[in-house]
């Protein structure tokens, strides 16, 4: 049995919701076997509150919800990680950082919950249809049998994943 711990960095660009719900979705799903971390490239500062709600409701503690910049995932003595995940488009196309130890890239594209216009009751929604594409790619990811991929195979696998539900 393989014992390694994965590291997993979710990328947006306000890591206010899309990649924190990722975060919380994959340390609450993979524990254990996968350690998640989420940023943005322009951290708005603040987690949306309907997405703390999500993220809280899966049993992910709220004081573990803060948002980041990358940047803390760049320098020396940060985690180096295996993967690294975009969740939006804009940071898709953003230069990323070098990152240490050349994890696998991949690009899983959701939609904005936080750009969705109207009630209550229409934001709520939009935010459960981008935690539900996150939870599906996330239940693939842990599917896969990361041992025995190197980090091409883990790559192209996880941009098969991300194109599940777009």
């Amino acid at each position: 049995m393989n014992d390694r711990i994965y590291n997993v960095l979710f990328l947006c660009t306000g890591n206010s919701a899309r990649s924190i719900m990722a975060e919380a979705v994959l340390n609450v799903l993979g524990a254990g076997r996968f350690q998640a971390f989420s940023a943005g490239s322009h951290p708005g500062g603040t987690v949306q509150p309907m997405a703390a709600e999500l993220a809280q409701s899966m049993g992910y503690p709220i004081e573990k919800m803060r948002s980041k910049s990358w940047d803390e995932f760049a320098t020396d003595g940060a985690p180096e990680m295996d993967m690294v995940i975009t969740v939006c488009d804009h940071a898709a196309g953003e230069a990323c950082p070098v990152w240490l130890g050349h994890p696998a890239l991949a690009h899983w594209g959701v939609a904005d919950p936080v750009a969705v216009e109207g009630d209550e009751d229409t934001r709520k929604r939009a935010f459960v249809a981008a935690y539900a594409t996150l939870r599906r790619r996330i239940e693939l990811l842990l599917a896969l049998p990361m041992e025995k991929l190197d980090r091409l195979a883990a790559q192209a696998r996880l941009r098969e994943i991300g194109q599940v539900g777009a």
